[in-house]
């Protein structure tokens, strides 16, 4: 057995440059997969192995060790994701000269739908805020944005003013691994802006955050949290039971322009995907819809 020599802070640097320069990732994914790591050296250690001499084997029984601690499927499958993408690094840096993680399978997740909201239903959501707040515009303002462009979390909260081109109606958006992209924003969406716009011009902007669209009332950003937050409370003031986050609304996105008839590439290209297969599985007709499709549109069924 080899003896034990967790990652020394020079690989782990090294590692963090290789996803932040080569592919190009985002903080939080690069956190992300650092933190995998780091359950892995701890692993690695315990069995007094070192990291770059581990062995497929090893790494199984830390897959089962994932499984034992109460990790689902889901979860040991974005951290296999996340080791494979170390030991990519380890053969391009020339510091190993096989992969472990090759034949290494990840658990069966099945294809589990996210809920999905119709218009009315954000309409309902839009309505439940509470207007005699400081915040009650800005919150309509967020849900219609969201619903509206089918943006991520993050980029909301990064969401600048000079990106927003109203004359044209699009918005500049930094994606996944700082990637560009332009997006259409509805009417009605720049309508709820402009009324933002409104109070937001009242508070006490911090010094950096003159730039972001949408503002606390300490006069900074928006995080992440806080528009979860937000969202889960206009739900559930709403009526609305049913699970609900930002990434529902970009789900509901997705599948309204889906059933309008909008071309799967053209909605890959709005909501940043790399692969069209993500948003073959991110978008989908609801059984209901697709067997009323067939009934009234199938050649056998029409009389």
């Amino acid at each position: 057995m080899h003896s034990a020599t967790p990652a020394s802070g020079s690989l782990t640097r090294a590692y963090a440059r290789y996803l932040k320069l080569e592919k190009n990732y985002s903080p939080n994914t690069v956190a992300a997969y650092l933190t995998d790591i780091g359950h892995l050296v701890t692993f690695s250690h315990e069995r007094g192995v070192s990291i770059d001499r581990i062995e497929l084997s090893d790494l199984q029984q830390f897959v089962c060790t994932l499984r034992d601690m109460g990790i689902g499927p889901a979860s040991q499958a974005r951290m296999i994701s996340g080791l494979r993408s170390f030991y990519r690094f380890m053969l391009v840096d020339g510091r190993m000269d096989n992969d472990p993680t090759e034949l290494l399978e990840s658990p069966q997740t099945g294809e589990r739908l996210p809920e999905v909201l119709t218009p009315e239903e954000v309409d309902r959501m839009k309505a439940s805020i509470d207007m005699s707040t400081a915040e009650g515009q800005r919150n309509r303002a967020i849900i219609e944005v969201l619903f509206s462009c089918g943006l991520r979390v993050s980029e909301l909260v990064n969401m600048k003013l000079s990106a927003i081109y109203a004359e044209e109606r699009f918005v500049r958006i930094m994606g996944k691994g700082s990637k560009e992209r332009l997006v259409p924003i509805s009417d009605t969406a720049l309508h709820e802006l402009e009324l933002w716009y409104a109070d937001r011009c009242h508070l006490r902007i911090k010094p950096g955050e003159e730039d972001y669209v949408f503002l606390s009332r300490r006069g900074s950003h928006l995080t992440r949290i806080m528009v979860f937050y937000i969202i889960r409370q206009a739900a559930l003031a709403a009526g609305i039971h049913k699970p609900i986050s930002p990434h529902t609304l970009r789900h509901s996105f997705a599948t309204a322009l889906l059933k309008g008839g909008a071309d799967l590439r053209a909605i890959q290209a709005m909501l940043g995907h790399e692969n069209i297969a993500t948003t073959e599985i991110y978008t989908h007709i609801d059984t209901t819809t697709l067997r009323e499709q067939i009934l009234n549109h199938h050649p056998r069924n029409i009389k």
